[in-house]
This record gives structure tokens, C-alpha cells and sequence, in this order.
């Protein structure tokens, strides 16, 4: 067998190989959709981005006989060490073929670049964390995923836990068709209104006049509301504000809901159409007319995926989350949607998952959040 090699990417050339590794490991399976380079580039560190604006990094490509056929991302979550009070580093970006030596190899570099920043255990996969993309797929791999979900070789599983890895938490994604909505129990349409009447909860759409405030406003509620969530940590000032501006053209007004009380928004229901199709088309590149054929009559996409329902703490206890669900589906009636993914939950967030199962959607694709355990030794 050739020599393996290990090295961390340092020049453009490498960036550019490590960016271009899954296109080659995917290339016979139809399931998988190309992200978005300029995205990755960002994501990765490799062109300015605002989680690095504290946060740090080190990439690794794995070549055997000159083929590039593993990578891996070391990172240092500054807001997690802070919230959490732990030096835990995390490892994403993992792509390898079914190759444990290379998988052992890749672990390996970035275990010691994480312990040389004085962290002493790893969590994964994310990339770069929990507010992006995230999650190991474990369970469903013969559909493609929605946008900004991951999708991964079955095979990858046993090469993280090869290398001392095991199950932290697990997230769902439900799946469900609009026509399963006739069956829902209509005892939750009571409940609605009784929340609407009693605590005076009205809903409206993002108000396109005033997007830029808007999106900023949806990003904050996210963060407000999840503050007890596993693993979360809040996205920075300067992360909002690149988010928002990276879903300008994405975002659908009419999927995207405000629940307020007296004027004052309380809670957002949050969708995006699932671009993956078209993504895929364009392979991943946005220029020179990539775009165009990305965001061109938006109406013809009919999946969308839910990406989060959030009502700041205060409100939590009253219903606001079914409220909002409820005046979404008019909305959607209207759209012509077909299919809707909700995802990612938490296995351990029981709540969403009775309500999501009370209204017929099903889990059709489960993914692992991987933690090492025990911490690595002191010199590893």
C-alpha cells in the first residue's frame, strides 16, 4: 500500500483540494448534493468569517501515492470554552474513504493541534458548530437531504468511533407531506385559538420594507430562546449580521412568521426552500450565472425545510410554537408545498418531538453528535 501523509492546508492549492475531496467520494451516489464553494470557503475559515473573528481552525488533508483520499477540520469554539467553561475542541469537514489508517491519521493531527491550544477533549462532527451545519448521518441514507443538512458515506460512523468516539446526542429530522395535516388532532385547533384569545398572540409575516431589521430580529429571538438548549452557544453580532445578509435572497417572507403580543415579537417560525436541486445543478458554484438559476421563480420548489420555531423565554409556557405552526399552514396550502422537513431536534427535546409525531410527521433521517471519552491523556 502507498504511503499515507498527513498535512495540514496551508497554501490556496490545498484549500482548494480540500474543498474539492467530497466531489470525488460522492461521485456515484445520487443522494449527495454539492455545497456551496463560496460558503465553504467561509465556513472553513479560508476567506474572512465572523465565527473566526475569536474562533480558531487548523485543516489536514490526507494523501496516499499522491491522492488526496481524507480531511479534517480542528477547531476552537472561543464561545463554547467561555459559556461552558470546558476546553473542549471539536473536529467537522470529515471526509475519508473507507480507509482506517487515513481516518486514524486525520484524528490524530487534529487531536494534536487540539491539545497544543489546551483543549483536552473533542466533540463532532460540526461545521464549524451547532448554528451551522452539523451531525454525523447515522440513519437514512437512501433520500437526499434538505438544505443545509448533511449527508455522509454509511461507512463513516465506524471510522470516528474506530477512533475512540461515541454517542453524545442524536438529532432528527421529521418528515411529512401537507396532506397529512388533514389527520392532525383537532383538539389542537382548539388550543390555538384558546392561546390566541387568552394571552392576545397575533401573527404576521416578515415585513419586507424592513428586511435587514427583520432577518436581525428572527437571528436574536433564535439566540434569546435557546439558551437551555444542549450544547448551544449564542451567534455573535458579527455572525448575525453575516447571516442575515447571506439569507437576503433566500428567504421567502411568507415562510418566515412573527408572533407577537401588543407589538412586541415574542416568537418566529423560520423555513427556507429546499434549494439542494438546484444547488446541485449549478455544482456547488454561484458565478457567473449560478445564482440566477438558484433563486429563478422561487415558486416552483415545493419541499421546504423548517429550520427552527422560537419564542423567547418568557413566553415559552403558552403555546406560542403551535400558534405559529398554525398560521403557517395556510401559507403553505397556498405555496403548493408538498413535502416539509423539520429539522434538526434534539432526541432530547421531548416536547417538540411529541407535537411533531401529534401532527404525523415521521423521523426518516437520524444524525450523531460524537464526543471522545475519555478526555485525551495530557500529551496525546
Amino acid at each position: 500500500m502507498a504511503e499515507l501523509t498527513v498535512r495540514p492546508v496551508e497554501t490556496r492549492s490545498e484549500q482548494k483540494r480540500f474543498i474539492g475531496l467530497p466531489w470525488r467520494i460522492y461521485r456515484d451516489d445520487p443522494c449527495w448534493m454539492p455545497p456551496l464553494v463560496m460558503s465553504q470557503e467561509e465556513l472553513l475559515g479560508f476567506r474572512p468569517c465572523p465565527f473566526y473573528e475569536r474562533s480558531r481552525s487548523r485543516s489536514f488533508l490526507a494523501t496516499r501515492g499522491g491522492r488526496d483520499i481524507g480531511r479534517i477540520t480542528a477547531i476552537v469554539n472561543a464561545g463554547h470554552i467561555d459559556r461552558y467553561n470546558e476546553q473542549r475542541g471539536f473536529f467537522g469537514f470529515f471526509e475519508c474513504e473507507d480507509d482506517s489508517e487515513a481516518a486514524r491519521a486525520l484524528f490524530g493531527a487534529a487531536a494534536e493541534w487540539l491539545h497544543a491550544q489546551g483543549m483536552v477533549s473533542i466533540r463532532g462532527p460540526v461545521n464549524p458548530s451547532l448554528n451551522y451545519e452539523c451531525g454525523l448521518l447515522i440513519e437514512g441514507f437512501d433520500t437526499p437531504p434538505f438544505f443545509m443538512m448533511t449527508h455522509n458515506r454509511p461507512y463513516y460512523g465506524r471510522l470516528i468511533e474506530e477512533n475512540g468516539f461515541g454517542k453524545i446526542e442524536d438529532l432528527y429530522a421529521f418528515w411529512g407531506r401537507l396532506s397529512m395535516l388533514e389527520s392532525i388532532d383537532s383538539k389542537l385547533g382548539l388550543m390555538v385559538e384558546g392561546v390566541k384569545e387568552r394571552f392576545g398572540v397575533t401573527v404576521r409575516q416578515l415585513d419586507r420594507k424592513r428586511f435587514d431589521d427583520e432577518v436581525r430580529m428572527f437571528l436574536d429571538i433564535y439566540n434569546s430562546s435557546l439558551g437551555g438548549t444542549w450544547g448551544f452557544v449564542p451567534l455573535t453580532s458579527g455572525e448575525i449580521k453575516h447571516m442575515a445578509a447571506s439569507l437576503k435572497y433566500l428567504i421567502v417572507p411568507e415562510l418566515a412568521l412573527v408572533a407577537e403580543v401588543e407589538g412586541k415579537p415574542i416568537g418566529t417560525v423560520f423555513c427556507l426552500l429546499d434549494y439542494n436541486p438546484r444547488i446541485k445543478a449549478i455544482n456547488g458554484r454561484l458565478f457567473p450565472f449560478g445564482f440566477l438559476r438558484l433563486l429563478w421563480n422561487k415558486r416552483e420548489i415545493k419541499r421546504m425545510r423548517a429550520i427552527s420555531t422560537n419564542v423567547i423565554p418568557e413566553y415559552q409556557a403558552w403555546g406560542v410554537g403551535l400558534v405559529l405552526h398554525a398560521a403557517l399552514v395556510p401559507r403553505l396550502y397556498a405555496w403548493g408545498m408538498d413535502e416539509v422537513e423539520f429539522s434538526w431536534v434534539l432526541e432530547s427535546n421531548h416536547l417538540s418531538k411529541r407535537t411533531l409525531e401529534r401532527g404525523g410527521a415521521v423521523v426518516t433521517k437520524k444524525y450523531r453528535i460524537y464526543q471522545d471519552d475519555p478526555p485525551l491523556p495530557a500529551g496525546s
